[in-house]
């Protein structure tokens, strides 16, 4: 069985750090001391042994012995009473040729003296380290000059003093009685304050270990850059502290996005207001936001702990592809639709001839199917001879019986006029036209059955189409209630439908149809009529439009 080593946990961690840094520091503080020591040493005891010198050489009864013949025995009291009195380690004099006449370590009489500069044997003082016997020591050599007339300046002899510099061991166990106290001191200081600085991290990291939260991090990343959506997060202060690489591109945000705030990345408008959470709210859920070409579907949760507000995070996911992939079945979902509202408008109409039949109202049957007839014939007739496009028309056909079914009037302005466009032109107008007609049904028929409105004012939803050799151009007016006033602006950036902007929800529509004509260089607004609402949509098809008529 293999054992496990537990692991050290923060405030460990932090104690053992905290303890090689004080025994880091206390050995650099040592090794500072003891520099100092010994330059302290040199320069005081250079003086005084200097001194000493000065005053052994200046001495009249070693100048008067020098000359003398065999001046060993003569000198050799001056030089013991010199070594008793100053407490150095050796006294050494020397003659005038530079032989040892007498020193406190026998070995050395009647050797020549080392000198420590060659001027010393000129009549020259001097003081530094020197080897002297079987130790270094810090000497003074300091000449001994006559004073008589027969010999005044003449150098007789010189004398040496030094004293024995004290090792680095001696200098620290001098000293090891401060520094183990030192050591101690700052050992519980150490201790006391990884204590308190772990504890301070701990609730800072909500108590989780390094590894643990190294663990968190590396999940996070896992996470973040594992999952299709994008996903950004915001401060209270609303700088970015977390995006993924999907988030980035959809929003189009700059490499070295994180800590910088939403006015620095220059995000605004209805992007700012959904990620700041303008409404005040704690979340919004299925915002929809064009940004960049695209169709984002945007969902915020404001994170908050203990009450205190930590920021939001907002996933994003993009709509675009699905947008174009509704726009292709488009036509498809229309004419299900068409044969949906034609198969209960034909019921209905059946229902009435039956009972007719059954109450013997034969002549009041044909009257009816003769106006149904005329009645259909003279739509298609307005449809197919203003608008020559036959994807346009087969929708606006469709539209128009999904419109009768919400008892709401279609009607074609006299002055529509379309040719036949290219296959890729003809289906963004219907898609343009499409969202617009449900965009404007909804709101007439809408009203009416949630009982806004007058209930006895005609329903009707009018479209105009025009073309010339550049552009198409699309007309809705609406008899319903108009778009509120503030929204009339930002109806389209919000993604709102007419139903949405009353009731709260948003959808796609409005959102798709300023992208497909921002896409073909056009634009689309909204204004309040007398009547009702009006949309306009223009696109630009330049070389687009076959001319067929």
């Amino acid at each position: 069985m293999v054992a496990v080593t537990p692991r050290r946990t923060l405030a460990g961690q932090l104690l053992v750090l905290q303890l090689a840094i004080i025994v880091v520091v206390l050995v650099a503080v040592a090794a500072v001391s003891l520099a100092q020591s010994a330059a302290t040493f040199n320069r005081v005891e250079g003086r005084r042994v200097a001194a000493l010198g000065e005053e052994l050489a200046g001495n009249p009864l070693l100048r008067d012995r020098l000359n003398q013949p065999a001046p060993a025995e003569l000198v050799a009291p001056l030089v013991q009473s010199a070594l008793t009195r100053s407490g150095v380690t050796s006294v050494t004099v020397a003659d005038a040729q530079g032989r040892v006449v007498s020193s406190t370590d026998p070995t050395l009489v009647g050797s020549p003296l080392l000198l420590g500069d060659p001027d010393v044997a000129r009549g020259r003082s001097w003081s530094g380290e020197l080897a002297v016997g079987d130790s270094p020591e810090l000497v003074a050599q300091v000449p001994v000059l006559g004073d008589r007339k027969e010999n005044l300046g003449r150098q007789l002899g010189t004398v040496m003093i030094g004293v024995v510099a004290p090792t680095w061991s001696a200098r620290l166990v001098g000293a090891s009685s401060y520094l183990f106290t030192y050591l101690g001191i700052a050992s519980l200081l150490g201790v006391v304050g990884s204590w308190l600085l772990a504890r301070r991290i701990k609730r800072q990291t909500l108590g989780l270990e390094p590894r643990e939260i190294a663990g968190l991090a590396e999940h996070r990343e896992a996470l973040l850059h594992g999952i299709a959506e994008g996903v950004i997060a915001l401060d209270p202060q609303l700088r970015v502290t977390l995006v993924n690489a999907v988030g980035r591109r959809l929003l189009e945000l700059p490499e070295h996005c994180l800590g910088r705030s939403l006015a620095e990345l220059r995000i605004s408008g209805r992007l700012r207001d959904v990620l700041a959470g303008a409404d005040g709210g704690p979340e919004a859920l299925d915002e929809v936001v064009v940004r960049g070409g695209r169709v984002l579907v945007m969902n915020r949760m404001t994170v908050s702990k203990d009450g205190r507000r930590l920021g939001s995070v907002t996933t994003l996911r993009d709509r675009t592809e699905l947008a174009r992939l509704e726009q292709e079945i488009g036509s498809f979902r229309s004419t299900t639709e068409l044969l949906r509202a034609q198969t209960h408008e034909f019921a209905n109409q059946l229902h009435t001839i039956s009972g007719l039949i059954q109450i013997g109202e034969h002549d009041e049957v044909v009257r009816y199917v003769d106006a149904l007839s005329r009645h259909r014939a003279s739509l298609d007739l307005t449809v197919t001879s203003r608008i020559h496009d036959t994807a346009v028309a087969a929708l606006l056909m469709a539209k128009s019986a999904l419109a009768a079914e919400r008892r709401v009037e279609l009607r074609i302005s006299e002055r529509t006029g379309l040719d036949r466009l290219a296959p890729e032109v003809a289906a963004d107008v219907a898609t343009v036209l499409g969202n617009l007609v449900d965009n404007a049904v909804e709101a007439v028929a809408g009203g009416r059955d949630t009982g806004g409105g007058d209930p006895e004012r005609p329903a009707w939803v009018e479209v105009e189409l025009r073309r010339d050799a550049s552009s198409v151009e699309i007309v809705v007016r609406d008899s319903g209630p108009g778009v509120a006033p503030e929204l009339a602006t930002e109806v389209f950036t919000h993604g709102f439908t007419t139903k949405a902007a009353r009731g709260g929800e948003r959808g796609i529509g409005l959102a798709l149809t300023r992208l497909v004509c921002h896409r073909r260089g056009g634009e689309v607004a909204v204004t309040n009529t007398e009547e009702g609402a009006m949309f306009t949509a223009r696109m630009s098809v330049a070389g687009k439009l076959e001319g067929v008529r």
